[in-house]
């Protein structure tokens, strides 16, 4: 059996005719070959391509597009920009050009999500007939959009002429494909290994084809209408001629297909739908999907603005599998389903829309681990991490199928069911799910305790390199003071809040159930963990809770923001949770923006390391709710007007899924992490969820109650309502005004038997 831990650390670059018995001797081989590789693999970052910082991303469903501010996907192969389907990136270079030279770019947005418009004008160009064409005489809209339902992206070019004179002038397309898995495209395993064919045009469409090793062949075809002028490599070229203030338009269809025995065929003609019915189509999805959450209004605010672009970014990583809907965890990388981004974007959505919640809990539920599998790193019970769908996959060169690398998906797993049913008071879905949470339970016992140190532990260590499994799962994040690595086997500071918070709530569901002695036993088994936890983790002299407990039990004694999570799940003794936020919002860790992963007085700080010291929303929001939970309200509203002001620096006003670590005082802006995703799910959930903590709303479905505890606005606000929020089977109308004592809550209607109760407001 070949260790998961093994791959994760080397480098795969063996031939997939070798039999099974010499793949480990050839990834040790690998291994000395390709320290690139293995350092980044190590090191933490995410991927070996340049920023995509600046990237313009439409997605739907499975399909997505990222290109350039000008709408060009660059035709050197060092960047994550292209057209992806199942994870693979079937195009990978598409440049325009006008006489030879790029357009000037003048704006980009993608903020509908599926559909992104890109405006550019020319440079000054020689005409055929000698004469000049001054630059931004020329206007180019190109509109493009992602259908789905074929798979394709369907481009428009719309070219304007702003003179009073003739303008006549060449246009040329390029276009790339060499058909990638996505973890190719990012560094982490070699290029594809099946037959890649020359691309030819027949007919007027050019056709690419990669013969995949997996047995499935991708192809690519690219119409144009009208065809183009001239064709050569893998080029139209097109002349362009515009009357005074005329303007002419190209339709280009990139249509992608895999099939499996035979080449996909690949249509002659192109069968482009109606692209303004298929724009209308993409926007009434979307406005179905708004009118299904809960409304936000705030009379016009800036607020209203992010919430609108947080919820549209759910909709855009809204994704199916089977029938199952969930969250994808992030573009480009992770578009596909995440054991722990898609159960925590679940979690922070289920004030606005719980019904993904109850889809993702289901999906997870048919993927839970069946038998003890060290290369998938699957263990009965166990949720998994990560499913991919790619040529990678499906040649079992990753574990990825799924693969089961982590140690919180479960405990997050069962949390979710617990909040789940406080917002639906419904005992359904538990009933349903009840043998799956008894395994994942079981998991918990036997498997997450396996070492004995009578906490929730993972070993991630092979021969020589580190792997972690917690949301910080990059090789360097957990450390010591002195800068070096924690020894396995490590109990993170926040695992054990997530164990002790679902041992309580799955508790309450079974005492609901009838079963009290199974709910008596695990509150048992709770409050024992808090108790050791309390002794075991906490740092007296840092006055804050170690990151992780690690070989011999001995902490990894540094000031992490995880310990702000743990805060969340209410595992905190009060008064270690009081010096603990005092703890987090000090310089050294609250950088003006966010609190950062690590403390900048810590030797392993680094304000631009994957999680060594920048700045995670997701991670923000939650620490947000644990600062809430032991009353620092203020403090959390300091986190929140940070993340908030932070995000109109950043594109479409929408969170990316991290930014760098440097100081506001010193910085101003906040800095771009350079591969960060965006839109990713967690990051586009923060500020939902942040604003669900300020609001203080606690749900009791089954005593058909919200309780609303300690409502505050930030101070920018003075009213805000919220409307079709649903606890059980009832939906009502919110409004909270700043007063003379206080925030006022009144309930501006109720459809359904809810009582509310308003517990006390800041003074």
């Amino acid at each position: 059996m070949i260790s998961r831990r093994t791959f994760l650390s080397l480098s795969l670059a063996w031939p997939f005719t070798a039999p099974v018995v010499e793949v480990r001797h050839l990834l040790r081989t690998a291994e000395k070959k390709d320290g690139q590789r293995e350092e980044m693999l190590t090191k933490g970052r995410p991927t070996d391509v340049e920023s995509l910082a600046d990237a313009i991303v439409i997605k739907h469903e499975d399909v997505f597009f990222l290109a350039k501010p000008d709408g060009n996907v660059p035709l050197h192969n060092r960047h994550g920009f292209g057209l992806y389907y199942h994870d693979c990136r079937f195009l990978n270079g598409y440049e325009l050009r006008l006489a030879g030279l790029m357009a000037q770019e003048l704006s980009a947005s993608a903020a509908q999500g599926s559909i992104g418009v890109f405006t550019l004008t020319n440079p000054r160009i020689t005409m055929p007939d000698g004469s000049a064409l001054d630059k931004e005489e020329i206007g180019i809209t190109w509109g493009r959009l992602i259908d789905s339902g074929t798979p394709a992206l369907r481009d428009r070019l719309l070219f304007q002429n702003f003179t009073l004179r003739q303008a006549e002038f060449a246009m040329s397309l390029t276009f790339q494909s060499a058909f990638e898995d996505v973890f190719a495209v990012r560094g982490l395993v070699p290029k594809p290994y099946g037959d890649l064919q020359a691309p030819v045009w027949n007919d007027g469409v050019l056709s690419f084809r990669y013969d995949g090793k997996d047995g499935i062949y991708r192809s690519l075809a690219v119409h144009c209408s009208p065809p183009p002028h001239r064709t050569h490599g893998a080029t139209a070229e097109f002349l362009i001629r515009l009357g005074p203030r005329e303007s002419r338009q190209i339709a280009v269809s990139l249509i992608l297909a895999e099939s499996r025995g035979r080449p996909a065929f690949l249509s002659k003609t192109a069968d482009v739908p109606n692209r303004d019915h298929l724009e209308s189509e993409l926007e009434e999805e979307t406005q179905a999907w708004m009118a299904q959450v809960t409304k936000i209004s705030s009379n016009g605010s800036s607020l209203d603005e992010i919430m609108e672009r947080s919820f549209r970014g759910l909709r855009v990583l809204r994704t199916q599998l089977g029938r199952e809907t969930y969250f994808a965890a992030g573009v480009p990388w992770f578009v596909t389903l995440f054991g722990r981004d898609s159960l925590i974007t679940a979690l922070q959505t289920l004030a606005y829309h719980p019904a993904v919640a109850e889809q993702t809990l289901r999906l997870l539920a048919k993927y839970q681990g069946e038998r003890e599998d060290e290369w998938r790193d699957e263990e009965p019970g166990k949720i998994l991490h990560e499913l991919r769908v790619g040529e990678m996959a499906n040649l079992n060169v990753i574990p990825h199928t799924p693969f089961y690398g982590t140690v919180d998906a479960t405990l997050l797993f069962l949390i979710l069911v617990g909040r789940h049913a406080a917002w639906t008071g419904d005992l359904a879905l538990f009933h349903e799910l009840r043998r799956h949470i008894e395994r994942a339970l079981d998991w918990m016992d036997i498997y997450g305790d396996r070492h004995g140190e009578r906490y929730v532990t993972y070993t991630g260590r092979s021969e020589e390199k580190l792997v972690n499994m917690g949301w910080k799962d990059s090789g360097d994040a957990i450390v010591n003071v002195d800068g070096s690595l924690a020894e396995a086997p490590i109990a993170l500071v926040e695992v054990q809040g997530y164990a002790y918070v679902a041992k309580h709530a799955i508790a309450d569901l079974y005492a609901r159930a009838g079963d009290r002695e199974r709910a008596e036993r695990l509150r048992q088994e709770a409050d024992r963990l808090r108790r050791r936890f309390n002794q075991d983790f906490w740092m007296e002299e840092q006055g804050c809770y170690a990151l992780a407990l690690q070989a011999g039990g001995k902490p990894a004694a540094v000031v992490a923001s995880n310990s702000g999570q743990a805060l969340w799940t209410g595992i905190a003794d009060p008064d270690k949770a009081d010096r603990t936020v005092r703890r987090l919002m000090a310089e050294d860790m609250f950088s003006g923006w966010g609190v950062r992963t690590l403390s900048a007085q810590e030797r392993a700080y680094n304000p631009i390391g994957y999680h060594l010291g920048t700045v995670w929303p997701h991670d923000n929001s939650i620490i947000a709710a644990g600062f809430r939970r032991y009353g620092h309200d203020r403090e959390a509203l300091r986190i929140f007007q940070g993340l908030f002001e932070a995000a109109f620096h950043f594109r479409d006003h929408q969170l990316p899924e991290l930014f760098c670590g440097f100081s506001r005082e010193k910085y101003q802006i906040p800095v771009s992490y350079p591969v960060a995703c965006h839109p990713q799910a967690w990051a586009v959930g923060a500020m939902p969820f942040l604003l669900q903590t300020l609001l203080g709303l606690v749900p009791e479905a089954f005593e058909r109650r919200l309780r609303i505890v300690r409502p505050i606005l930030p101070d920018f606000l003075d009213r805000l309502q919220l409307r079709r929020l649903r606890v059980g089977r009832a939906r009502l109308d919110l409004g909270f005004q700043r007063g003379p004592r206080g925030i006022e809550v009144e309930v501006l209607k109720v459809d359904g038997d809810l009582s509310v109760v308003v517990e006390g407001a800041l003074e």
